[in-house]
């Protein structure tokens, strides 16, 4: 369990002292902005951007076409990996070519 969550809550170790225990608006309202912390935290820390993008969201990024992809591919300027039939390209490789 959460640390901030055993500091809200310290009879979590103990669930038997739960069992007659009335719940308040106010704790309702404190696991709420717990969670909601929580939440924030989680979609912070991860990034808006995927890490791996298929060959569509590559094209659309670019602005290039289906065959100007593939000629990236095949001269080796865009590195990508084939997983099953479709391929996935890593967003750092894409943005490094944007750099260029």
């Amino acid at each position: 369990m959460n640390v901030n969550a055993r500091k809200l809550f310290p009879e979590v170790d103990n669930l038997e002292l739960l069992n007659h225990q009335l719940i308040t608006k106010k704790d309702l309202l404190n696991f709420s902005n717990l969670l909601f912390e929580a939440l924030k935290e989680a979609t912070n820390s991860k990034a808006q951007i995927p890490q791996w993008l298929k060959s569509s969201e590559v094209r659309k990024l670019l602005k290039i076409s289906p065959g100007t992809l593939q000629t990236l591919r095949i001269n080796g300027t865009l590195q990508y990996n084939r997983i099953g039939g479709i391929i996935y390209y890593k967003y750092d490789d894409i943005s490094k070519l944007l750099d260029k």
